[in-house]
């Protein structure tokens, strides 16, 4: 009952609104002639909707000026029906965000345009990220951490596979046996070896910014305004929008404000942090560091014994107490002390990896005086980041993507996370309405293809 005056509704405002243009517009540009009215469907929360409306032709095409007046594009879906068909999308996957949508309202949008639909909304997310004002209210400290995080994308044979067309099967046998003759005719499956990757992974890094503010007390408290960036671009792009958002916050270069990135030791992002961020701290997430700690101790003494936990323990406390520089004397010293027999060439590589690794790092690993001055020393907030805005919508089992059609729903489920989300459909729908009627031409939202990955950056 709801639903069915839902839909009556809609068609009376539309049947309105139409009404009032034939009032106002009795005289046409020439070289125009007026048809019509022709019918459309309009999907919407309610159901789809059937109205009519006057059509203007004119040399080279033509348009529909109530769709134009209105903002509707030629794809017949409401914004709001758009913009919960997608942010469910960012949530879950698009086969079960269309049964959650069938389910409260009696109908949905095929799996394929709830896609499209993404796409359509992933052509904007840029320009909504550049444009977006800065938040209100920023501490004196600004935070920036950095990870990356490997989703499972599909191989070129899987591709082929999925686009090519598909033969007959001479043997549909029954369901109950098909799997077993499948498996006699193809032979036993290869068991993976320890180690094998079957995900095909590929890179997305995940910016996390938020500021902290001095209390009366004079430590600081925060989060404040956190907000996250994720992308399938080069580390150098999400690194540069991060420097972008820094700009933006008043942590430029030359504010004197301090600023603190935060990193899992990654050749490449200190690299591009040396040159976005020249004038930040730049540490090292100690937990990674503690991992390497393990490493080394593995090397030196029986997994499990307590002379292994008891010597990272004294390592962990030398880390926290600023004298990383004695932890690479001490990897010398066992260095030394380690013999050259038989089998102990592995322990010395590992060992001196370590050693290499802790070294190269030292100035990141001021652990002490990061306390006294109560900025961070773990990168807690960007971890927990990976998981929920990443690992949990694009690596679940069975998934394969690829980047360029993931990239606008990664960015999409950040617009999400980051509360931006009424006001990126506002956004959107202003922008798309603007085009509509400047150019006096309906417009498709959706898409069936995705834009390139984001080139922001790149270009030194």
């Amino acid at each position: 009952m709801v639903f069915d005056l839902g839909k009556l509704f809609i068609a009376l405002f539309l049947c309105m609104r139409e009404q009032q243009w034939k009032l106002t517009h009795t005289e046409h540009e020439v070289g125009c002639k007026c048809q019509g009215p022709k019918d459309r469907l309009v999907g919407t929360i309610f159901g789809k909707v059937r109205y009519w409306r006057t059509y203007i032709y004119r040399g080279g095409g033509g348009y529909y000026p109530l769709d134009i007046e209105l903002g509707l594009p030629r794809d017949g879906f409401s914004m709001l029906l758009r913009s919960h068909a997608a942010k469910i999308a960012t949530k879950m996957s698009y086969a079960q965000g269309v049964g959650v949508l069938a389910m409260f309202l009696r109908w949905a949008p095929s799996q394929k345009v709830v896609e499209e639909m993404v796409l359509g909304l992933g052509r904007h997310t840029q320009q909504w990220f550049e444009s977006a004002p800065p938040p209100q209210g920023d501490g004196e400290v600004l935070i920036i951490q950095i990870d990356s995080k490997a989703t499972p994308t599909a191989t070129d044979a899987e591709l082929e596979k999925r686009r090519g067309k598909r033969g007959h099967n001479p043997h549909p046998g029954s369901p109950r046996h098909r799997g077993r003759k499948a498996r006699k005719r193809r032979g036993s499956k290869k068991r993976k070896k320890k180690g094998d990757k079957s995900k095909n992974g590929k890179m997305a890094t995940i910016v996390v910014i938020y500021s902290l503010r001095r209390g009366k007390d004079g430590t600081l408290e925060g989060p404040i305004n956190k907000k996250v960036y994720a992308s399938y671009a080069p580390k150098r792009h999400a690194v540069a929008i991060a420097r972008r958002e820094a700009n933006k916050r008043g942590f430029s270069q030359g504010s004197n404000k301090i600023v603190q990135i935060v990193t899992d030791g990654d050749n490449d992002l200190d690299r591009y942090v040396k040159e976005f961020f020249p004038e930040a701290i730049h540490t090292i997430d100690i937990f990674h560091v503690t991992e390497y700690l393990w490493k080394a101790g593995g090397c030196l003494f029986k997994e499990g014994s307590k002379e292994l936990e008891q010597w990272v323990e004294e390592q962990k406390d030398a880390l926290y107490d600023g004298r990383a520089s004695d932890i690479v004397k001490e990897l010398e010293n066992q260095l030394k002390l380690l013999h050259r027999g038989p089998g102990s060439k592995s322990r010395r590589e590992r060992l001196q990896q370590v050693r290499n690794y802790l070294v190269k790092r030292l100035t990141k690993m001021n652990y002490k005086s990061l306390q006294e001055q109560d900025l961070e020393i773990s990168s807690g907030s960007v971890e927990g980041a990976v998981n929920y805005v990443i690992a949990k919508r694009f690596d679940s089992g069975g998934m394969r993507w690829i980047k360029e059609r993931a990239e606008p729903l990664l960015q999409l489920r950040c617009i999400e996370v980051n509360n931006d989300w009424d006001n990126f459909i506002s956004y959107v729908h202003d922008k798309t309405s603007r085009q509509i009627q400047q150019k006096q031409t309906n417009a498709f939202l959706k898409s069936k293809r995705p834009e390139i990955l984001p080139t922001y950056g790149l270009n030194k």
